[in-house]
């Protein structure tokens, strides 16, 4: 019987690199096929972003007097709901602060949401209280542009929704994406009427929200 020579320590080297060749390619096909399942599994089970709706804002006061002072006194109650549109996909909103602009400045401090999950077709509601705290100065000319606003009798407010959600299939769940919502609020002062130059910050019916509307949503 033939006994096959390895052709000595050269011969060894290159049975040890044939052996190392296989090892890789096996290893990068093993890989190639856990990403392609993945890839599969993620075109089938595609989370779409949850949808949120401004359903009522109430505002109890607001109130800025430039330029005795820029100082904004204001408290609001904001109901938002949230809709998760997928339906094999769950939705954990781990942290999520809700808060109002005006003009692209924060006129109140966040407000922390509850801790929610949301499965597969499912909505939650937040009516969360958005205040000022003493806490908000503006800059002159915006507290002017808010006081003019008022008086014309109409003021666009947003209220926006920032956090970090987590989607969830089966028992798999995903690591944390930043969550940004605005939904635009138009605001008609004493009906319309305005304030005639007299910044009162309001009372019962003084400002109302004009329509229920869809957010825009980026996750």
């Amino acid at each position: 019987m033939a006994v096959k020579d390895c052709g000595g320590h050269k011969g060894c080297e290159c049975e040890r690199k044939r052996l190392y060749r296989k090892c890789c390619a096996a290893l990068v096909a093993l890989i190639l096929l856990v990403l392609f399942i993945i890839l599969v599994v993620w075109l089938v089970l595609r989370p779409h972003k949850p949808k949120f709706y401004l359903q009522d804002l109430s505002v109890l006061c607001l109130n800025v007097t430039p330029p005795a002072s820029t100082y904004l006194f204001t408290t609001m109650q904001a109901t938002v709901a949230a809709r998760n549109p997928n339906d094999r996909v769950g939705v954990y909103y781990d942290q999520a602060d809700a808060y109002a602009e005006y003009k692209g400045v924060a006129i109140t401090v966040p407000t922390r949401l509850p801790v929610q999950y949301q499965g597969p077709n499912d909505a939650s509601v937040w009516s969360p209280f958005l205040r000022s705290l003493d806490s908000v100065q503006l800059p002159p000319q915006l507290a002017v542009a808010l006081a003019q606003d008022e008086t014309a009798g109409y003021v666009l407010i947003d209220v926006r929704v920032d956090g970090w959600v987590r989607w969830k299939v089966g028992t798999w769940i995903s690591g944390h994406y930043h969550l940004r919502v605005n939904c635009p609020a138009l605001l008609t002062v004493n009906e319309g009427k305005g304030s005639y130059g007299a910044n009162t910050g309001g009372g019962t019916g003084y400002f109302r929200f004009q329509q229920a509307a869809a957010c825009a949503v980026d996750v």
